[in-house]
């Protein structure tokens, strides 16, 4: 954050003559208070003028003496409200055309936009104290807000933030709420979407199969409190929130978390948990102060904790234990804490969790439209809770963790989109770039003006629903901001749909393409986040993930790469193995056991040594010689060193999720799960060993690590009938090893002092922290992601950030 004093000289402070100054603040500053917060700042230090909102953020023109000019300035830098952000105050002499009496709010000005959106903010306590005292005028009000909290991306259809531009405007104000709108000490002054009972949206309950509610529901205070009665006896009900819907039901009902998940088609994915308050989650659940901060923070994040019981639904000493399909074979609870006036008013009653998983089939976007929900979620839900506010734009979740008592956001969708992320030095002049993004946990760029604008989690564009929804967000965010990009970067690869869309639209704009190597990306997006500047040297990137195209053409996964934002260098990768059947070895982990099997060994030594094993009788069972020819001849089976692939093979062989998974990742999630404190320390007395090998690769020396040497030991370790947890933690603390030994061979020719680890794989817990202790002894500073997702959310970032490099270079050049 800086000051520019770009005015009279320093000498004069201290005269009392009224001066005049253009006070120009940039940055979140629009719809959070901040006018009121000015208007009260100026009458405290006796300043005259005006404040206004315009595309740039907020305006001031100020007179008064220099001495109250500063004192002012340094107020607001002070008293900047809680929902605001400012990146910079730049003052100016002001030629004064009009004798001010006092100090006004005067009207916004429309010019184009160059300041921030605010991020959707949970209810605030002043708000909720409201929504909860009898004698208020929100008494039970579902929509209940003020400028520190409520909807803002949300309901915004274009800049400046007023009502009028927002799905506010078909509600006029009463003459109450007009009262405390325009009351400059009032904290709902310009709060746009402020509203009471008599003016506001409103909300009803309506039944899935439209017959009339019956007579007994309106025994309850009103239909909000309605729901909750009716999650309580057990049906599912569907809840317009703030950014889309969600499907509700009992978190401890079996009955009803099993006929969700039949209902929904979602066998297996975790869902996730809201309850009334902390107490009730600390019932369930290991709460840190950094969690805690976490779940009661604005952003009112799904936040991924321990049960107690250390293990899901395993909870004796509860009177009301969690469903077991809660979260199916994993170790962690995503719990999140009312964020709406509605979630309260509705969890009131409530003394146990509830599941809020996205109201949606399986894989699709999440409806935002009462006619979309009635028609979609009609054979889910039995009841549906609606309101009358348009939701604009559609906003999911936002999920994080803690690690080493730091956030590490997960997927970042409400509370933290589209808040910009502040571009590193050598940046401030570059051009304008739109940034596709990648095919799976998709999200888009707009970078401008030395910041980024990263959307929110848009989803995985494989499903033609969400690709539509990522269309239409991103026309809405480049007309919304008036983004005019210079260039457009998308992903290497040619079959990505993100990639597609990105080449349609820089054909019908006529702008150059930047095609961004995907492992690059990741490393690009986690030095952005840790502001590495421009002409930094570059750091060694270890990019894990599950599959991204190579600047070969090949599939890698498994990288270690030297790179800044202009260039990258492959330096090393896991060596190559089939994908048999392309696609559906993402989905049947065993295809990777036998692919992995087949390179290590000869067949017939695998069925002579471990034929009794039983991974190895159900391979045998499988069609073979057609799988061998596949093999052979490189049919639907393209090489690739993913990381995520041998995380699948692994767990394929000790009988997690061998057959099928049902959602990304499952096989691997669930095999970091398997692991104890105990497991680990005896995995450090014999971790599984790796091969490291030279190989020249288009007449260029590659390090290679080789798992063949693995695949013995766990497989010898099998044939002893070692625990499945015990050989998954020697996996990974194997894997740990041979990465560490991997980069010290690497420092003896490369001066690296700084290490990046992304990649989705990066979201193992276990193995992060294992290969940070390893790695820090070698002197080296290790960049992990906080802010940014380590998985595919974050490649348009780093996408943005190389595009914006070279068209710095190609301006350079000129």
């Amino acid at each position: 954050m800086t000051i520019s004093l770009n005015r009279v000289s320093p000498t004069l402070r201290t005269h009392v003559a009224p001066c005049a100054e253009a006070i120009r603040i940039t940055g979140t500053v629009q719809g959070v208070g901040f006018r009121p917060m000015v208007y009260r700042l100026a009458n405290v230090y006796q300043v005259r003028g005006e404040v206004f909102n315009d595309g740039a953020g907020v305006f001031i023109r100020a007179i008064g003496t220099l001495v109250n000019l500063d004192r002012f300035v340094q107020a607001i830098w002070q008293e900047c409200p809680p929902l605001a952000t400012i990146e910079a105050i730049a003052r100016s002499p002001l030629t004064v055309t009009i004798d001010y009496p006092d100090f006004q709010i005067v009207e916004s000005v429309h010019s184009t936009p160059h300041t921030d959106i605010t991020p959707d903010a949970a209810t605030c306590p002043d708000c909720l104290a409201d929504t909860l005292d009898p004698f208020s005028r929100w008494y039970r009000y579902p929509f209940t807000n003020c400028t520190h909290c409520g909807p803002r991306l949300s309901i915004i259809q274009t800049l400046p933030y007023d009502r009028q531009h927002t799905s506010m405007a078909d509600f006029p104000l009463c003459p109450e709420c007009a009262e405390v709108y325009h009351n400059v000490a009032d904290r709902r002054f310009h709060a746009q979407p402020v509203a009471c009972h008599k003016c506001g949206p409103n909300a009803w309950l309506e039944r899935a199969d439209g017959k009339a509610i019956v007579a007994e529901m309106f025994s309850m205070m009103d239909d909000v409190d309605a729901a909750c009665t009716l999650i309580q006896r057990g049906e599912i009900v569907a809840i317009k929130g703030i950014g889309g819907f969600h499907l509700a039901c009992d978190a401890t009902n079996a009955a009803a978390v099993d006929q969700l998940r039949q209902r929904k088609r979602r066998y297996d994915k975790p869902f996730a948990l809201m309850a009334r308050d902390l107490d009730i989650i600390e019932q369930y659940c290991e709460v840190s102060p950094a969690e805690r901060k976490l779940l009661q923070s604005p952003a009112a994040p799904i936040v991924l904790l321990n049960p107690r019981s250390g293990k899901v639904g395993d909870c004796e000493n509860l009177l009301r234990p969690l469903a077991p399909a809660i979260a199916p074979g994993l170790t962690r609870i995503g719990f999140m804490l009312p964020y709406t006036p509605l979630h309260h008013l509705m969890l009131r009653r409530m003394k146990r969790p509830i599941v809020m998983t996205s109201g949606n089939l399986s894989d699709e976007p999440q409806c935002i439209d009462n006619d979309e929900a009635r028609q979609k979620l009609g054979a889910i839900a039995d009841f549906f809770l609606l309101h009358n506010r348009d939701i604009v734009n559609r906003v999911d979740d936002s999920v994080v963790r803690v690690v080493d008592e730091q956030p590490q956001v997960l997927r970042r969708a409400r509370g933290y989109a589209p808040a910009p992320i502040r571009l590193p030095a050598g940046f401030a002049l570059a051009p304008a770039i739109l940034a596709m993004g990648s095919e799976l946990k998709n999200t888009f760029c707009l970078l401008r003006e030395g910041q980024a604008i990263l959307s929110q989690h848009l989803g995985d564009l494989e499903n033609a629903a969400a690709l539509m929804g990522y269309q239409e967000t991103l026309k809405l965010y480049t007309d919304l901001f008036e983004h005019q990009p210079t260039a457009i970067a998308i992903d290497h690869h040619p079959e990505y749909l993100s990639t597609k869309v990105g080449q349609e639209f820089a054909a019908a704009q006529s702008l150059p393409l930047h095609s961004i190597q995907h492992h690059h990306a990741h490393v690009a997006a986690c030095l952005v986040e840790h502001d590495i500047s421009l002409d930094s040297p570059p750091v060694l990137g270890i990019a894990l993930d599950g599959l991204g195209m190579g600047e070969d053409g090949a599939l890698w996964g498994g990288e270690l790469l030297l790179a800044d934002y202009r260039q990258c260098r492959r330096l090393a990768r896991l060596q190559p193995v089939a994908l048999l059947g392309g696609s559906q070895a993402m989905y049947q982990p065993w295809r990777n056991t036998y692919a992995q099997l087949s390179a290590a060994f000869e067949w017939e030594d695998v069925q002579t040594q471990y034929g009794n094993l039983d991974i190895i009788q159900f391979l045998h069972q499988q069609p073979r010689s057609l799988l061998d020819q596949m093999l052979q001849k490189g049919i639907n089976s393209p090489l690739a060193s993913s990381a995520g692939r041998l995380f699948d093979a692994v767990a394929a062989a000790i009988g997690i999720q061998r057959e099928q998974v049902s959602y990304e990742g499952q096989a691997a999630i669930q095999l970091e799960a398997l692991i104890q404190p105990a497991d680990l320390a005896l995995a450090h007395q014999s971790p599984y060993p790796f091969g490291l090998e030279t190989i020249h690769l288009n007449d260029q020396p590659l390090l290679e690590l080789n798992p063949n040497l693995m695949w013995r030991s766990l497989l010898d370790d099998l044939h002893h009938e070692l625990t499945p947890a015990l050989i998954a933690a020697k996996f990974h603390v194997g894997l740990a090893h041979a990465i560490a030994q991997l980069v010290q061979h690497l420092q003896q020719t490369h001066p690296f002092t700084h290490i990046a680890l992304t990649g989705g794989v990066f979201q193992n817990e276990i193995l992060t922290q294992l290969l940070k202790h390893q790695l820090t002894p070698m002197n080296l500073t290790i960049l992990t992601h906080h802010l940014i997702p380590p998985n595919d959310g974050g490649i348009a970032l780093g996408q943005a950030a190389i595009g914006a490099a070279r068209g710095l270079a190609v301006m350079g050049n000129r």
